[in-house]
C-alpha cells in the first residue's frame, strides 16, 4: 500500500533512477510536473466546495491523499483499459505487467473524492507525483456524475503518445501480463483483484474487469 510519505521529490528521483538502471525510462522532470500542475490549477474553475477527483483503479482502494467525502460517480467518454506497459511498481524488466488507464470510449463507474479548498495545493502535489511520474497520463478536467448532481472535477486519462501506451494486446496477452507482473508494490493480479473487490463494494459491474478476474481464477483452478 502506498502512503503520503511515499510521494516526495527524493522518493520520485530514487524510483526513476532505479528504473533507469534496467534501461531507458521515460519520465517527467520535477519542473515539467509542477508546470503541469500549476497549469491545471490556473485553468480549472474549481467550485467553492473543493476539488472533486475521479478514481477508477488503485485510487479506489489506496488513495493516499486527504479527502473529506467520497461518492460513487460516473465519467462519460472514457473506459477502463489495461493499456499501459509496466516495468516498475507492479512490474519489472523480467516480469513486465500491465496497468489500467482511462482510454477513450464508453463510460466508467468509480468514485469521486472531494478535497477541501485549503488542501488542494498539498493534495494535488501528491496526486501529480503519483499519477504524473512518467507522463503516461494527461490531467483531464471534465464533468463527473455523482448520485444527486453533476460536478466538474479532475481525473487522469491515458497519454496515447507515450511510449508505455499499448493498444494491441489480445485477451490472452493481457492475462499473461496480469499473471506475471510483479514488483516492489506487489503483483498485477492483486491490483486487478483489489480493483474488482472495491467495485463490488459500490455495486459496480465492470464486465471487462470481472471477466479478466474470472478467467484468471479459472486458469489457476486448471
Amino acid at each position: 500500500m502506498l502512503s503520503r510519505e511515499d510521494f516526495t521529490p527524493e522518493r520520485i528521483d530514487a524510483l526513476i533512477a532505479e528504473a533507469r538502471t534496467h534501461g531507458p525510462y521515460e519520465a517527467l522532470t520535477h519542473e515539467a510536473r509542477e508546470e503541469s500542475r500549476q497549469t491545471f490549477l490556473e485553468t480549472a474553475t474549481i467550485p467553492s466546495e473543493g476539488l472533486w477527483v475521479f478514481g477508477y483503479g488503485s485510487l479506489l482502494w489506496n488513495p493516499a491523499f486527504n479527502f473529506v467525502a467520497c461518492e460513487p460517480a460516473k465519467l462519460e467518454g472514457f473506459r477502463r483499459h489495461f493499456c499501459l506497459h509496466l516495468n516498475m511498481g507492479r512490474g519489472s524488466v523480467d516480469k513486465p505487467g500491465i496497468m489500467l488507464a482511462l482510454d477513450t470510449g464508453g463510460h466508467c463507474d468509480g468514485c469521486a473524492f472531494l478535497i477541501k479548498p485549503e488542501d488542494i495545493d498539498s493534495e494535488t502535489r501528491i496526486l501529480w507525483m503519483r499519477e504524473m511520474l512518467s507522463g503516461a497520463y494527461h490531467p483531464h478536467w471534465g464533468q463527473i456524475k455523482l448520485q444527486e448532481k453533476m460536478v466538474h472535477g479532475l481525473t487522469f486519462i491515458v497519454n496515447k503518445q507515450h511510449s508505455r501506451y499499448v493498444t494491441d494486446l489480445t485477451e490472452e496477452e493481457t492475462l499473461k501480463r496480469l499473471e506475471q507482473g510483479e514488483g516492489y508494490l506487489g503483483t498485477c493480479r492483486e491490483y486487478l483483484e483489489n480493483t474488482v473487490d472495491h467495485l463490488d463494494e459500490i455495486n459496480v459491474k465492470d464486465a471487462y474487469l470481472h471477466n479478466l478476474r474470472d478467467l484468471l481464477s479459472s486458469k489457476n483452478k486448471d
